[in-house]
């Protein structure tokens, strides 16, 4: 580990000034490359193609927030289920503080769309049209001339291109696809808030990969700031063997290297950072463990005949005391409150009712007079119907001896949806012995009784 920790005290990425210092990290190859280079074909493409996909002719994922309504793998939530979305975020939360207390910053690497994206497209296309670091560089550094302009104009306009494509998509998972298609087909006067809406999620992106870049990993994202607190000494992590790689020494054939380390100070780890970092001054903020650096050592290491795994996945505890501790009492204790709570929610989520009824008895009124000389109370009704199909429902007495007046004719709650209505309680004065009286109200659907509502009922006349 380096005496001067000086590193620790500002971000790679900003300038003395503050300015933002542009960084053009050499194209990375090797095994693990390869290896998120397939998991980020997979993610891309789900994430590309879910919302084409349907479950019963609805959405498999829905984020719909305007409308306050979910659909996560073809099963609908409603506000009234926020209780097992609250849940669930709590045990995410929890998930993610056990995953990194026992795995480092591996989500950050290899799932963040983050880093999917920039890494994987974004910057996979400035290599095929800017060419790799020195050619980067040389290009950055030169005046605008007619090839220089070509080529970063083209390079803007197709990343102006997907980020388009990312916009949209994100979109279609906030309103769905069907939507999204009326508002880029139909003419733009019918869809000014969505066609602006559409505008603003391509333009944010755009400007993220184009400009901000790996900032939103070091400034912004939240998860790089609560690392320092998350990691402990037996947290897998990309780290550097400095017992095996020091003291370093730059490779020459005339040298006796029997006093030296592995490392023969190559930099190489520090060209295909992407973030700019030195991984051999041990964890720090800006690392994302992408493991670039681990791909470049392990070809050094091949090259000159050392054993690979300089740097690697391991834990500080692991490369200090030679030994690997995955289970702790701390990942136990997160361990057993994540099983806890997940046990719950799916208690929860198994006992969810399909349908869900609310009954109010209208404010501010009390008990009307019919024609026939019974009293009557007037009740709000609320229906959410979390199922695909149709409901017909019909409403009971059950106590006491009483009718049950319906607004509207026929109650049908339309598939997915939610129905909002008025009913009447009508019972005969000679059933009422004191001036407020409790009722039970029978919610029929298919001639099944599927909910008991318990509501009152006020018998004095206004």
């Amino acid at each position: 580990m380096p005496d001067n920790q000086e590193f620790r005290d500002h971000i790679t990425t900003i300038g003395q000034h503050g300015k933002h210092v542009r960084l053009f990290p050499r194209k990375p190859e090797g095994k693990y490359h390869r290896r998120r280079a397939f998991v980020a074909v997979l993610l891309l493409a789900f994430l590309f193609l879910a919302p084409f996909i349907k479950v019963n002719d609805r959405p498999l994922l829905l984020f719909n927030i305007l409308e306050r309504k979910f659909i996560i793998f073809g099963v609908t939530f409603w506000p009234q289920d926020f209780y097992l979305f609250v849940l669930a975020t709590i045990i995410l939360i929890i998930f993610i503080v056990l995953f990194t207390v026992v795995f480092g910053r591996l989500w950050c690497g290899w799932v963040c769309p983050q880093t999917v994206f920039m890494e994987m497209l974004f910057r996979k296309i400035e290599y095929w049209l800017e060419g790799d670091t020195f050619r980067q560089k040389k290009l950055a550094g030169q005046p605008y001339n007619l090839n220089k302009t070509v080529i970063k104009s083209f390079k803007h306009i197709i990343f102006f291109a997907i980020s388009f494509v990312i916009g949209n998509t994100f979109l279609a998972y906030i309103i769905g696809i069907d939507p999204l298609f009326s508002i880029i087909t139909d003419p733009p006067s019918q869809h000014i808030t969505g066609l602006f809406i559409m505008i603003l999620f391509s333009a944010v992106f755009y400007w993220v990969f184009a400009f901000f870049r790996e900032q939103v990993c070091t400034m912004v994202c939240p998860y790089g700031r609560l690392q320092g607190v998350l990691l402990d000494q037996d947290s897998i992590v990309v780290a550097y063997d400095f017992k095996r790689g020091e003291p370093r020494g730059r490779l020459n054939r005339q040298k006796v290297r029997s006093k030296l380390g592995d490392c023969i100070d190559c930099l190489n780890c520090v060209a295909v950072c992407p973030t700019g970092i030195d991984i051999r001054n041990g964890t720090q903020l800006e690392c994302i463990n992408c493991t670039a650096c681990v791909d470049a050592c392990d070809l050094v290491m091949a090259k000159i005949k050392k054993p690979l795994g300089l740097v690697r996945y391991a834990s500080f505890r692991s490369l200090s005391e030679a030994r690997k501790l995955l289970v702790t009492p701390r990942s136990i204790g997160y361990s057993v409150v994540l099983l806890i709570l997940a046990i719950i929610t799916l208690i929860l989520f198994m006992t969810r009712s399909d349908i869900e009824t609310t009954v109010l008895r209208t404010p501010g009124t009390l008990a009307q007079v019919t024609a026939e000389g019974k009293l009557s109370n007037l009740y709000n009704l609320n229906v959410v119907n979390k199922t695909y199909n149709e409901l017909h429902l019909e409403l009971k007495l059950l106590s006491p001896a009483g009718r049950i007046k319906t607004v509207v004719p026929d109650l049908v709650v339309p598939a997915s949806d939610v129905l909002e209505t008025a009913f009447f309680i009508e019972i005969d004065k000679k059933n009422l012995h004191s001036p407020i009286i409790p009722v039970e109200i029978g919610i029929y659907a298919e001639g099944q009784l599927i909910e008991t509502i318990n509501s009152t009922f006020v018998g004095m006349v206004k």
